[in-house]
């Protein structure tokens, strides 16, 4: 069975994570490809809300195995924390069991944090990825298959404390790190993940040419990539989709579905221009009704109506073969809704997004506008969503003013919705009935 691959369409926060949660029912194997724990993914069971940084949104369903693949950077203290923390809720350990880390994935050191906490331009959640993926540019990061090789290793430890001492020195930062605890973090990261630490792309390559089912799950969005995005307000890592085959260690040829996850308006959260971008009341409506707080930083998104330009963009450079649609419920009770079609860039009309920033931010957007329809409480679009897949109604099941927005949207994008979310819930979702 070919891999799957999971993206987010926007700049992040799409829910991910819900929708790889759903998929993994299905799968062997749940891989992340690339970011760190500046990702959030959460997954809403009932009244258990799950809120997962590090580890795949896939570890709900107890049969899949999961992967944190060759382009991750990992911070081992958080990763702990989060294990820590499933057991407590669920009695399991996956650690070496269904849980996997790739030899070639770096690792996140508090060095790594405390030039990151420098930052004062770009709005980084300060977690250390961007120091972590130069350091790994550099060719002077440390990995997970290397931690065997310098563990004990005096001359290894006082260089590098000399090299990440004299960086932190010339960017104006109190901290230091000395070599014996750079020997004693190792040594704490040896002892708690060396049982998990294996050559993971050879695991996925295996277990796609047994035929299993294997689920590539981004994290980010495609407008976060470091090449593609809107630079230099953007992750350090590739987030689409020519990265999620080579992050994970297996060859492109492999996938055959990729799925584009957008909500039904936009956000964003940190600096960087946003055409759509609403700081009216319905931006409220959308902040406060679609709960709109970072996962990881807790900090509030910036809201705005869905731009179809950006997603023209996205899937120009990930080729979606269905779009995820979520978060459509939080349009409900606004009486018309509009569609960002184009930008105005200067006087002229433009439809594709242009590169710089500083030309992003003087694009205004040009809309089309369209019905709104009512407003449901949550648990009245939960029983939409499974009177939907129960009847097999598909999107029909939705109000006519809401499924005209759905093909507006199809239209306008190019790509074919393959669900809609109509609430937090697993179970809050349509999925297409052609």
């Amino acid at each position: 069975m070919p891999a799957t691959v999971i993206l987010g369409a926007q700049w992040g926060d799409e829910g991910k994570g819900k929708l790889v949660d759903r998929l993994a029912e299905q799968a062997t194997w749940v891989a992340r490809f690339q970011g760190g724990n500046n990702a959030g993914h959460t997954v809403v069971l009932g009244e258990q809300v799950l809120k997962f940084h590090l580890l795949p949104s896939g570890i709900t369903r107890k049969e899949c195995n999961l992967i944190l693949g060759d382009g991750m950077v990992i911070d081992p203290w958080v990763l702990n924390k989060e294990l820590v923390d499933w057991k407590e809720s669920s009695g399991e350990d996956p650690r070496g069991e269904r849980l996997f880390i790739s030899e070639r994935a770096h690792i996140i050191l508090p060095y790594h944090c405390y030039m990151d906490s420098l930052d004062k331009k770009i709005g980084t959640t300060g977690r250390g990825i961007g120091p972590t993926y130069a350091d790994k540019i550099n060719r002077i990061g440390l990995r997970f298959g290397d931690l065997s090789e310098v563990d004990g290793d005096l001359e290894w430890a006082s260089s590098s404390s000399e090299r990440m001492n004299a960086s932190l020195e010339a960017a104006g930062s109190s901290e230091r790190v000395s070599a014996e605890s750079l020997l004693e973090d190792v040594k704490w990261i040896c002892d708690n993940f060396s049982s998990s630490i294996a050559h993971t792309g050879l695991m996925l390559d295996n277990a796609l040419k047994l035929g299993e089912h294997v689920i590539l799950e981004g994290a980010q969005g495609c407008l976060l990539d470091i090449d593609q995005g809107t630079f230099p307000y953007v992750t350090s890592s590739v987030t689409s989709r020519g990265n999620s085959t080579h992050g994970a260690g297996i060859h492109p040829g492999h996938v055959e579905e990729v799925i584009g996850i957008t909500k039904a308006y936009i956000t964003r959260v940190g600096n960087g221009a946003m055409p759509t971008e609403l700081l009216d009341e319905v931006g409220d409506h959308l902040g406060t009704v679609g709960h709109e707080f970072g996962t990881t930083t807790g900090r509030k998104r910036r809201c705005g109506w869905f731009d179809a330009v950006v997603m023209r963009h996205a899937h120009r450079i990930n080729g979606f073969t269905g779009l995820a649609l979520t978060k459509l419920d939080v349009l409900g009770g606004l009486d018309e809704i509009n569609i960002c079609v184009a930008y105005e860039l200067d006087g002229q009309e433009i439809r594709e997004m242009p590169s710089s920033a500083s030309a992003l931010a003087r694009c205004k957007p040009i809309y089309i506008t369209m019905p709104g329809f009512p407003s449901h409480s949550l648990t009245e679009w939960l029983g939409i969503a499974k009177k939907a897949n129960e009847d097999s109604m598909g999107f029909k099941a939705l109000p006519s003013a809401a499924q005209h927005y759905i093909k507006q949207l199809e239209v306008l994008v190019g790509v074919p919705c393959s669900s809609v979310g109509v609430g937090p819930d697993r179970d809050a979702t349509i999925d297409r009935v052609d």
